[in-house]
């Protein structure tokens, strides 16, 4: 039996290099709500518990960024995902948009 330090090892470096494959993420898309001028604080809050499955606090801060910041990201996820949610808002008159 041969000693460790003794052993040869025949590698051929073309063949034998390990390859890591690197996993490519999607990236999200998201649902940016503007702001507008004739949509109440409750309807605004309201369909955004109703379509895009906020509890009450979360859809109040989201108004409120809205509101203030002009716009703001309500949901994530792949565009197939958003698509129907963005109608739906769009369909209650309010100012949406995939990104």
């Amino acid at each position: 039996m041969k000693n460790y330090n003794e052993k040869q090892h025949n590698f051929d470096t073309e063949s034998d290099v390990l390859v890591e494959t690197e996993e490519v993420e999607v990236a999200d898309k998201q649902i940016i709500l503007y702001n507008d001028e004739f949509n109440t604080f409750d309807f605004v809050i309201e369909s955004l518990i109703k379509i895009c499955k906020h509890d009450a606090i979360q859809a109040e801060q989201c108004t409120f960024l809205v509101h203030y910041k002009g716009k703001c990201s309500v949901k994530k996820g792949s565009y197939e995902e958003l698509e129907s949610f963005c109608t739906a808002l769009l369909e209650r008159g309010l100012t949406a948009e995939i990104e």
